[in-house]
Parts: structure tokens; C-alpha cells; sequence
């Protein structure tokens, strides 16, 4: 390598470094440590139940890190073409339409992807696609979105992959999918009325799905949501289960390694579904209020980030990333104490698997990588308040 390619290497990293939000970071990992310690304490003692998680997820946080840093360093510019957009949008509804052909069977659904000992969900990065094409049809007609034309739009892009997930059948991804939309129609400045449409719309399809598509599991876990304890040792066990957990877990908690509930079993899928339960028992509502700081710092600095976007593109990402996190947070955590149905989704940067956090760490390392584009007139106010 010559001197002057070493030079502009040096360069091209030092100025990554400068560019990463370490404030942003070192709140993701001090949370995904925080899922890391509770799966450990799981493995204690051994049982190839455990599948040895903490190492496992040990290794995915490592190479999720490595991740972030790459993308960091990538000019995404290119994204903003309609042609890249429409291109990374067929390439998604294609991979989601091989599942039905190869895809693997797992917890009912026929959501991923086995190649041996490794397996991916490929909703995950989906949902970035999604957030992407979002930004993308919003940054545009952000100024007339109030014409029902592209509500109507943008809906039909992603009803596509709504249906086509919940036909796995995923209907917690397909919620979330369906949320995310939502979420970033509201930001986009919809009117009133117009959101009071897509809420009759919303509850007339819900009656649809109720009556013709809805297996009898799914309405086992939307009664129990009204009806949470009528069948405890049935279709609502794991939703009461979780619900002991947190409660056990009183002020302080009952200490790391020391939570009966998912360390004797009782509280199953403790490594994902669950985990916040299983956290909750051990670090009690001390360590729960801490985790919530945590995730409140991490919306803080998507939200800091975003809002210094070169143009609305990189805005709306950064926003439709928060818009995701927050849902599958929302919905986590309700489902573990009690108050929404158990639907199988996982809490950001915490849960144990690779798919979810490799797109996690992925679409903040796009992130960052977009605010080398942030608006010149700021820039001395970022580099003061964001490089740490």
C-alpha cells in the first residue's frame, strides 16, 4: 500500500470516528450488555437447553459492532435514487415470496432461512426497506401528503409485504410492519380526517381478518388480552408467567442468576419473547428504570441525528428508525406484563439472535453514515454536541 493510500485511509476512518455518535452507541451496547448478563445468568449451572446464548449472542453483538462501524463509513446517497428504492423493494417482496418455496418452519411460521447451524429472518432488514421507501415516497410529497392520493400510495407498498408476512403466518411482524407505516404517515403531516379513515379502514379489516383469516391460536392470544387469566394453564400461560416475573422482581430485584421464573423454567421463551420479564425478576424496577433511561437516551440521539438531515430523506429514516425501535418496544414489554397479546416480538438490542441485531446495529450505522449529509449551518453545533 503506497503512502498515499495509507494516508487517505487514515483519514477516511479518522473521519468515521468523528462522524459516530459515541453517546448513541455506548447506550445501545450498554443495553444489548444488559441482555448479555441476563442470558448468562440462564447458562449458569449448563443445560443444552441453553444453547450456550450468552456466547452465541456474545459473538452476534461483536460482529453487529463491526457492522455499524462499515456502514458508518458508507456514502448512502445513492438511496435517494428511485431506481436503487424500486429495486431494493421488488428484491424484498421476492425474498419474502422464496419463503413460501424454502423457507423453514419455526414456532409455527414459515419465516426464515436454515442453512445448517445458521438461520436468518430476513423481516428484519425488510423493515429497514420499508423505513426506506417511506422516507423516500415522503420527502417528495411531504408538502401535499395531505391529499389522500399518497396515503393511499405508500399504503399500497406496504400492504404487499404486510400480506405477504402475515401469510407465513408472522402476525407480530406483520403488525409492526403495518405500525411502522402508521407511525411515519403520522409524522408525515396527515390530516385529521384522514386518520380518522384509516382507523375505520384499520377496524374493518381487523373485522375481516377476525371472521375469515384469523387461525384459532391468534384469536386465543387477542381474547387473552382482554381475558388474560381465563386460561392460565392453557393459551394464556405464558402471558401469566411473565407477569410474575416482572412482579417478583418487586424494587430491587432478586439479583443476577436468581430468577426462579425463567431459571426453573416457568417463564418460557426467557431468551427472546420474554426477556424483559426475565431481566425485570432479576434487576427489579431499579434495574427496569435504568433500562428505559438507556432506550430514552437512545431515541434522544436518533431524534438529535435526524433532525439535522441533510434533506427530509435522511430526516424521515432517522425517524422511522425511532418509530421502529418504539413499537417493538411498546409491544415487548406489553405483552410481558400483561397489557397486549403475545405476538413473538423481540426487544431491540436485547433479545438473543443475529437477524434482528445485525439490523439493528446495521440501520444505525446507516444513520450515521447519513449525517456525513447533515446540513452545513449545524455543523459546528453537531460536531460540538454529538462527538464526544
Amino acid at each position: 500500500m503506497s503512502d498515499t493510500s495509507a494516508k487517505n485511509l487514515f483519514l477516511s476512518i479518522s473521519n468515521t470516528l468523528r462522524n459516530i455518535d459515541w453517546i448513541l452507541l455506548l447506550s445501545v451496547v450498554a443495553v444489548s450488555l444488559a441482555g448479555l448478563f441476563t442470558m448468562n445468568s440462564f447458562s449458569a449451572g449448563s443445560s443444552a437447553i441453553n444453547e450456550r446464548f450468552f456466547e452465541r449472542q456474545s459473538l452476534w453483538l461483536f460482529i453487529s459492532i463491526i457492522v455499524f462501524f462499515i456502514s458508518s463509513m458508507v456514502d448512502w446517497s445513492f438511496l435517494k435514487k428511485t431506481r436503487v428504492i424500486v429495486i431494493l423493494y421488488f428484491f424484498s417482496v421476492s425474498i419474502l415470496l422464496l419463503l413460501f418455496a424454502i423457507g423453514s418452519v419455526f414456532k409455527g411460521a414459515q419465516s426464515w432461512f436454515s442453512f445448517g447451524s445458521f438461520s436468518f429472518q430476513p423481516i428484519d432488514p425488510i423493515k429497514l426497506v420499508i423505513i426506506l421507501i417511506l422516507a423516500k415516497y415522503f420527502s417528495r410529497r411531504h408538502v401535499e401528503i395531505a391529499n389522500i392520493r399518497h396515503i393511499i400510495v405508500s399504503g399500497a407498498y406496504v400492504f404487499i409485504v404486510f400480506v405477504l408476512v402475515f401469510l407465513q403466518p408472522d402476525f407480530g411482524s406483520a403488525i409492526i410492519i403495518f405500525l411502522l407505516w402508521l407511525g411515519m404517515v403520522l409524522v408525515s403531516g396527515i390530516s385529521k380526517k384522514h386518520l380518522l379513515a384509516v382507523f375505520l379502514v384499520g377496524t374493518i379489516v381487523f373485522g375481516g381478518l377476525w371472521f375469515l383469516i384469523f387461525k384459532p391460536y391468534q384469536k386465543d392470544r387477542i381474547k387473552n388480552f382482554v381475558y388474560p387469566l381465563t386460561d392460565i394453564r392453557g393459551s394464556g400461560y405464558n402471558a401469566y408467567q411473565s407477569v410474575i416475573a416482572v412482579g417478583s422482581g418487586q424494587i430491587f430485584g432478586k439479583g443476577i442468576g436468581y430468577g426462579t421464573q425463567s431459571k426453573l423454567q416457568f417463564l418460557p421463551e426467557y431468551e427472546t419473547d420474554f426477556i424483559f420479564a426475565a431481566f425485570a425478576e432479576e434487576w427489579g424496577f431499579i434495574g427496569v428504570i435504568l433500562l428505559f433511561t438507556l432506550y430514552g437516551i437512545i431515541f434522544w440521539r436518533i431524534l438529535l441525528v435526524a433532525s439535522r438531515g441533510g434533506t427530509n430523506f435522511e430526516i424521515l429514516f432517522g425517524i422511522g428508525l425511532a418509530i421502529s425501535f418504539m413499537i417493538h418496544i411498546i409491544i415487548h414489554v406489553g405483552m410481558n406484563i400483561g397489557l397486549l397479546p403475545v405476538t413473538g416480538n423481540t426487544l431491540p438490542f436485547m433479545s438473543y439472535g443475529g437477524s434482528h441485531l445485525l439490523a439493528e446495529f446495521f440501520g444505525l450505522g446507516m444513520l450515521m453514515g447519513m449525517r456525513k449529509s447533515s446540513r452545513a449551518v449545524h455543523k459546528d453545533t453537531t460536531e460540538n454536541e454529538l462527538v464526544i
